[in-house]
């Protein structure tokens, strides 16, 4: 009985902060949902109390148990329906568009006017008016898309075709080479020695990172820069 009790406590407590962060606002836990908000702030909790309780431990135990298992039903089930996710998470809202500010979008994401400028220039958006439509999403963040004529140019703006770039690989890092990399790359360390002499650079442990793109452009960050 008593272990049924439990149950019904920690469900019952896991609803009530559901409630409570759904009235409190996104903005109070962005970039976690509400489940991940949720588990963390109460698991810290019960794991406090565990630590303490020297009688029945296992009570916060099956607390946290019951705590990240309801989480990981919830997560899997907005995933499996994704109709549930906007009663779970939330939905994206629209609080500017097209030069108009919507006064009901700002009450429903719980923000005021001080706060949404706050939040357009954190991005750099000073002037309202280079905001074409600015969307409050689920998780707490503001995401703005600026008028055509103050985005930043393209190369496909200006017809250009600019090379791909590459991802660099890491050859050494603090000091170390990494052998494996090298072999990936279709390299040896001949060829790696041949690039420290042609850079003065006695030894690897004299270089903190060096990382190369398939074009086999060495870029190399020196230890101490500028003695020898």
């Amino acid at each position: 009985m008593r272990f049924l009790v439990l149950c019904l406590t920690s469900l019952g407590s896991f609803g009530a902060l559901f409630l409570i962060a759904k009235l409190i606002g996104h903005k109070q836990i962005a970039q976690l949902d509400f489940f991940d908000y949720i588990t963390g702030i109460t698991v810290g909790s019960i794991a406090a109390e565990m630590a303490t309780e020297l009688e029945e431990p296992w009570k916060p135990l099956v607390a946290m148990l019951l705590y990240g298992g309801v989480t990981v039903l919830l997560s899997i089930l907005s995933n499996r329906l994704p109709r549930a996710r906007k009663y779970l998470n939330g939905t994206p809202t629209i609080l500017m568009d097209r030069g108009k500010l919507y006064r009901e979008n700002l009450k429903k994401a719980k923000l005021d006017l001080s706060e949404f400028m706050v939040m357009c220039r954190q991005q750099g958006y000073f002037d309202l008016t280079s905001i074409q439509t600015a969307v409050f999403e689920y998780n707490g963040k503001l995401t703005i898309l600026p008028v055509s004529s103050q985005r930043p140019a393209t190369p496909n703006d200006l017809n250009l075709s600019p090379k791909q770039e590459q991802l660099f690989t890491e050859l050494i890092m603090d000091g170390r080479i990494l052998e494996d990399n090298l072999k990936r790359m279709g390299l040896n360390l001949t060829w790696l020695e041949k690039q420290l002499k042609e850079r003065r650079i006695h030894s690897a442990k004299d270089v903190f990172l060096a990382v190369c793109d398939p074009d086999l452009n060495l870029v190399l960050f020196e230890q101490n820069p500028g003695k020898k």
